[in-house]
């Protein structure tokens, strides 16, 4: 019996200095977290869009399609100007294809005005494609 006793003691003993030491240990100081540094806005140059241009130029038409689908849930400025962009392809598929993702990210006031400064059949096709799939 006596030995379970003097374990016991022990343990107290080892509880007891270290409650000793956790009371009167040194203590890190709160630092003040360094406020990070603002971040800049993104500044867009005036060709980006021109290399933009000519590396979907270069694209078949079903990897501009999916390029525009890729880059419609992008909430930028520049993804609104590829889609814009988008909407001059030769291609009747690719230029729906932005006028539609253009449409659902709640641009299609812009799809209007180009279809507006671009008269004709496809733009007509556009218009009433995109009225349909709404």
């Amino acid at each position: 019996m006596t030995l379970i006793f003097a374990i016991l003691g022990l343990v107290l003993l080892v509880g007891i200095a270290v409650g000793v030491y956790a009371w009167l240990a040194p203590r890190a100081t709160a630092q003040a977290a360094a406020p990070a540094a603002p971040r800049q806005p993104l500044q867009a140059g005036s060709d980006w869009t021109t290399e933009a241009g000519a590396e979907f130029a270069g694209l078949a038409e079903s990897a501009r399609c999916d390029l525009v689908f890729a880059v419609s849930d992008l909430d930028d400025e520049r993804s609104q100007q590829l889609l814009l962009h988008a909407l001059n392809d030769p291609s009747d598929a690719v230029a729906l294809a932005a006028a539609h993702a253009l449409a659902r990210r709640g641009a299609g006031g812009a799809v209007h005005e180009y279809t507006a400064q671009h008269p004709g059949d496809r733009a007509q096709r556009i218009v009433e494609t995109l009225a349909l799939l709404e």
